[in-house]
């Protein structure tokens, strides 16, 4: 299934946006530029226009729950911002959007028997365009809250994960708990749900007479790299796609744990819909085909993303409460 790209967007180049939103918050500053394929680190990744995306069947009955509405054209509108890879970025003719998040929305369509249109879209941008209408759907690492429940509906297609990461050759081996991060030079977004986490273990530390974090604040995300790279900090902790995708592409980097998005609670991505239109219903039932059938285990493989995969789609879970 090919993807249609409005003819708004196509003159659209790659641009890395400081509001991808890739925790409950927008997060300025944890999008990554595109790396280019290499063969220095585990896993190669194909970053051309030519996707030879993983094959998907339509399942009828998951088609039979679309919403007359969106059937109709027989499109699914898909809003998508784009800058952050994994989940969402330009191929390398700078026009053809690819990723995580936008194999999941031609999969999803497909099985649904549609045709996904990709429109790149500002993660600022997003609620109001599928409030409106605009967008059928929102598949760009919307994580569910309980406030935007009021607005929206859901179905889960992904865990929202942090991670800790480090030098490849760095002696610290584990990360997971309070304990482990006291004392050690942190690179951290300011506002976002991981520095809450790090204040709140920080705290705990301190109360316990450990060393303090020492907290390090970077506007973008190649100046972090160079201080992690370079030494003159530890660890870094923000959203796991993008940590393990530079882990994966460059091997500079290493995994040292995760942690819930939403610590101590569980936080789940998921397809955004308009509240009651009903298409959530059809988006949940087309996602656990995929799941069954397996080709979103192989979607996720395809993007290094198999850990925070989902047993199965749930409708409207449990979402972060307000802070």
């Amino acid at each position: 299934m090919k993807i249609t790209i409005p003819q708004s967007v196509l003159t659209v180049t790659v641009a890395v946006s400081a509001l991808v939103g890739l925790a409950a918050c927008s997060d300025p500053g944890a999008s990554t530029a595109q790396i280019p394929v290499s063969t220095s680190g585990t896993k190669t990744f194909n970053l051309t226009p030519d996707q030879d995306r993983v094959a998907v069947t339509k399942d009828p009955a998951a088609a039979a729950l679309v919403p007359a509405a969106i059937k109709k054209d027989g499109k699914l509108t898909v809003a998508v911002t784009l800058g952050a890879a994994p989940l969402g970025l330009y191929a390398t003719d700078n026009v053809t959007p690819i990723g995580n998040e936008v194999d999941i929305a031609v999969a999803l369509a497909q099985s649904l028997g549609l045709e996904a249109e990709i429109v790149p879209t500002a993660w600022a941008d997003w609620p109001l365009g599928v409030a409106s209408g605009k967008y059928e759907a929102a598949i760009t690492n919307v994580t569910v809250t309980e406030e935007r429940k009021v607005k929206f509906d859901f179905a889960s297609y992904r865990e929202d994960k942090l991670g800790f990461y480090a030098k490849s050759d760095s002696p610290i081996t584990k990360v997971g708990a309070a304990a482990d991060v006291a004392g050690k030079r942190i690179i951290v977004g300011s506002g976002t749900n991981q520095e809450a986490i790090l204040l709140a273990w920080n705290k705990e530390n301190v109360a316990k007479g450990l060393d303090p974090v020492d907290f390090q604040y970077y506007d973008d995300d190649s100046a972090s790299s160079l201080a992690l790279l370079a030494g003159r900090a530890d660890l870094t902790f923000g959203p796991n796609p993008t940590g393990a995708y530079k882990a994966a592409a460059d091997g500079k980097t290493k995994l040292l744990g995760t942690v819930d998005g939403g610590w101590p609670l569980q936080a789940s991505i998921a397809v955004t819909t308009e509240k009651g239109n009903g298409f959530a219903v059809a988006a949940q039932a087309g996602i656990n085909h995929l799941i069954a059938e397996g080709s979103y285990a192989r979607i996720l493989d395809i993007w290094g993303l198999s850990s925070e995969a989902v047993k199965h789609s749930e409708l409207n879970p449990p979402g972060l409460p307000a802070s």
